[in-house]
């Protein structure tokens, strides 16, 4: 495995750093002997690095990623040092680690030059390359799948009539979503959903039986093709007649399984893989009717919940499943199964419109098909052109992790200088 590579590398990247720290920075945090060596997940390694073999790091502004990750340590405040960022990776380490580069980014000025900004990651963190595992063969993979998600606006109505005839609802109230850590320490951060009948905490409703019972407050109503893509999105902004505009926050969904109706479409053969775009699915709907769409639609049983909040920040996106409002360009979704929330990550992908970009982005969200090593969702922002750029997003990105120096020492822990 590549974390076995030699640890001369890991503590080479940290003695340049903390030369490189500049009057007036936070001090990065104390040395300490790598605790233990926590498990890694068999699907993912990594590979040491260094800042110069980022490309185009040493041109990057950072701006926007650097913001995104202050709005992340605001969530650490009320954590103790001692908890994991995420017990289902661990690797990533405790709070109390993450501190000192929570206090360089508070400290740093967003409106310093981009060298600035970046020395101000620089300084306490390391870079480490992440690898999508085979468990079977032992394979490394250097890139994965990125597609792309966005805050759609959804013009709604506060009766149904005239087309407006899908309701957006609020969370029910039997709905029950279970933290299993609560019960074993093993299954920290995992939750299933559901409710109770005769006692027994049972799977919840399905899409049809949710629509049959007529399950949580309806808010709004909006054309049926809209209000199935604001729920795979997980949240937008409603416009109402006399324009005014409210954001609908995902509040929860109905545990079953997300099933693509675009996979479905190939399957029958109804689309070519090429044409299963947002577009291309949303062109289908319309020339098939209302009859085909119901039928369609019930191929997926996930139901996702809203909350309807004001506007306060245009500025902003909507809170991700951290907590944490999101940043156009520069946040993404992630398998929280291999990675932590509030973790920097540089990606270099082929994006539309965008050949050979690189950036800074923060894992602030997660999804329901957003699972695997070097699985992400990026999130583009709002407006036609991140519509169009998050309908069209599929591609391979090349990942590498900022981490605090502790939590890199700890990871190669294992590793015999060569």
């Amino acid at each position: 495995m590549w974390r076995r590579l030699s640890l001369a590398l890991v503590f080479g990247a940290g003695l340049t750093l903390a030369g490189c720290q500049k009057p007036g920075e936070a001090p990065e945090e104390p040395p300490t002997e790598p605790e233990t060596p926590v498990s890694v997940p068999d699907t993912l390694d990594f590979l040491p690095t260094e800042w110069a073999a980022m490309e185009g790091w040493a041109d990057a502004d950072p701006r926007d990623a650097l913001a995104a990750f202050r709005r992340s340590c605001a969530r650490l405040d009320s954590r103790g040092d001692d908890e994991f960022l995420n017990p289902q990776a661990a690797w990533a380490g405790r709070v109390g680690e993450w501190r000192a580069a929570c206090t360089a980014a508070a400290m740093t000025d967003l409106q310093a030059e981009p060298d600035v900004l970046r020395a101000s990651f620089e300084a306490v963190f390391s870079p480490v390359r992440a690898l999508a595992v085979d468990p079977d063969t032992g394979e490394s993979q250097v890139s994965g799948l990125l597609t792309g998600y966005y805050e759609p606006f959804v013009e709604v109505r506060e009766t149904p009539g005239d087309g407006f005839t899908q309701p957006l609802r609020r969370r029910p109230d039997d709905l029950v979503t279970v933290d299993l850590g609560l019960f074993e320490d093993d299954l920290a951060g995992r939750r299933i959903v559901g409710e109770v009948r005769d006692g027994r905490l049972v799977h919840y409703k399905d899409r049809a039986a949710i629509e049959a019972a007529d399950a949580g407050e309806v808010f709004a109503w909006g054309r049926p093709i809209d209000v199935f893509f604001l729920q795979i999105q997980g949240s937008g902004r409603l416009v109402f007649p006399d324009g005014s505009q409210e954001r609908a926050a995902f509040a929860a969904h109905n545990g079953q399984p997300y099933h693509s109706i675009g996979r479905e479409l190939i399957r029958r053969g109804e689309l070519e893989p090429h044409a299963a775009s947002k577009a291309g699915i949303e062109r289908w709907l319309n020339e098939n009717g209302p009859e085909a769409t119901a039928e369609l639609f019930s191929v997926n049983p996930r139901y996702v919940f809203f909350a309807s909040e004001s506007l306060t920040d245009p500025s902003l996106g909507p809170r991700g499943s951290s907590g944490v409002a999101l940043t156009p360009m520069a946040s993404i979704a992630i398998d929280t199964r291999q990675h932590a929330h509030g973790v920097p990550v540089w990606l270099e992908a082929d994006l539309p419109d965008l050949a050979g970009w690189y950036g800074l982005v923060i894992a602030q969200d997660s999804g329901g098909a957003i699972n695997g090593p070097l699985r992400g969702d990026f999130f583009w922002g709002w407006g036609e052109t991140a519509e169009r750029r998050a309908g069209t997003t599929r591609a391979q990105a090349e990942w590498t992790l900022l981490l605090p120096h502790t939590v890199v020492a700890r990871l190669f822990a294992d590793t015999q200088p060569a």
